[in-house]
């Protein structure tokens, strides 16, 4: 390979990995969309709109739900009795996972091809241990 051939290989994978990492976002812009999706969740569970609730579920935890309950999303949801958690008071984003801690709730996300989706609900901090969540995919 001649070193201009090399050059602009270089610089076109430079240019490909600028692009792919710009089009995942800012930091700022990445906590909106998951402040977007902790609210919608939210919002979907306060209207006991389980439907709305299952679509923005991960899908390991849809599964899990599922699975589990022996039951489709909706009236897995339902049975849990999952309280709506408030608004969205804080968010942590770490690549493509992310944490949405609310008034009395906390929710894990991770980004998907689709967009944010919840993986974990109704979690509860515990002294040097991990989260506790009535929710959470397998």
């Amino acid at each position: 390979m001649t070193r201009s051939a090399y050059a602009a290989t270089v610089t076109v994978s430079v240019l490909l990995a600028v692009g792919t990492l710009g089009g995942c976002g800012t930091v700022a812009e990445r906590r909106d969309d998951v402040r977007d999706t902790a609210a919608m969740f939210e919002k979907a569970l306060t209207d006991e709109a389980y439907d709305r609730v299952c679509a923005v579920l991960a899908p390991p935890t849809v599964d899990e739900l599922e699975q589990s309950s022996g039951s489709p999303c909706p009236k897995a949801v339902s049975e849990e009795s999952l309280k709506p958690g408030g608004g969205v008071r804080r968010t942590d984003v770490y690549g493509n996972q992310a944490r949405a801690v609310l008034s009395t709730d906390t929710l894990f996300l991770s980004h998907f091809t689709s967009g944010w989706k919840v993986v974990a609900a109704g979690c509860e901090p515990r002294p040097e241990e991990p989260y506790q969540c009535r929710i959470k995919g397998g």
